[in-house]
């Protein structure tokens, strides 16, 4: 029984913004073929080098303030040493020393945890600001670009649609009175024309939805690609064995 199908690739991925902002620079153009993780284009945004900023000068505001704390620890501890060589231990200077030390020391704590709170803002900061380097999701090709460079961009817009031309199927219509002779991974025979392309495959699934105007199933058919040349939208022919006494009901 033979049908006709499409060669079609089930990983295509749209390739949007995550934040508003301008296309700084595109990498990769139509029909160009990227790596999983490659950066197909990065984005500009005033915000975030804004928050950037903020971040960076409240870290090096903290770690100030605790090189302060820091410097008046080491200098009453060298005062407070002082005065035990002198053998006043127990000097209303020493008691002094002691009251000062502590309440540096709270303010050294504080001051910490001003460092701690900077350094967890900066990582947040760095984080988001990787979003706007656009990396692929998978290996494929470029089959669509929606953007150029200046563009501005939302967040969810399309930029590019990659195709994953590693891992291909074939799309193909029964009708409706033919499907009894069709089986989940029931061997076929596959046939490419334009490429004079001849294989066999199976079918991995039958969809149940029917096309209510055609009376007509879709079956999805996974083969092993074997050249270069086959690309999505290739026209293909399916021949699926019948085998009467097997599918002819009682």
């Amino acid at each position: 029984m033979p049908i006709t199908g499409t060669v079609v690739s089930y990983n295509q991925k749209m390739v949007g913004a995550r934040y508003m902002g301008y296309i700084k620079h595109i990498y990769f153009d139509i029909g160009d073929r990227v790596e999983r993780e490659d950066t197909l284009f990065e984005m500009e945004s005033a915000e975030f080098d804004i928050l950037k900023s903020q971040a960076d000068l409240a870290l090096e505001q903290a770690n100030s303030i605790v090189n302060m704390y820091q410097t008046r620890i080491n200098t009453i501890n060298r005062e407070k040493k002082l005065l035990k060589k002198q053998g006043m231990f127990n000097s209303q200077d020493m008691q002094n020393l002691d009251i000062t030390a502590d309440n540096v020391q709270a303010g050294l704590a504080s001051a910490q945890v001003l460092v701690k709170n900077a350094a967890s803002k900066i990582k947040q900061v760095a984080t988001v600001t990787g979003y706007l380097e656009i990396k692929a999701p998978n290996s494929g090709i470029i089959v669509e670009k929606r953007i150029r460079v200046g563009d501005l961009v939302a967040p969810g817009m399309l930029g590019m649609i990659i195709v994953d031309l590693d891992h291909l199927q074939i799309e193909a219509e029964v009708a409706e009175s033919d499907l009894k002779y069709v089986n989940k991974f029931q061997k076929v025979k596959i046939d490419i024309p334009s490429i004079s392309y001849i294989d066999t495959g199976y079918i991995k699934s039958i969809v149940p939805s029917a096309n209510p105007m055609a009376h007509t199933f879709k079956i999805i058919i996974n083969f092993e690609k074997k050249s270069d040349k086959i690309f999505p939208g290739m026209y293909a022919k399916i021949l699926i064995n019948i085998d009467e006494k097997y599918y002819t009901r009682d």
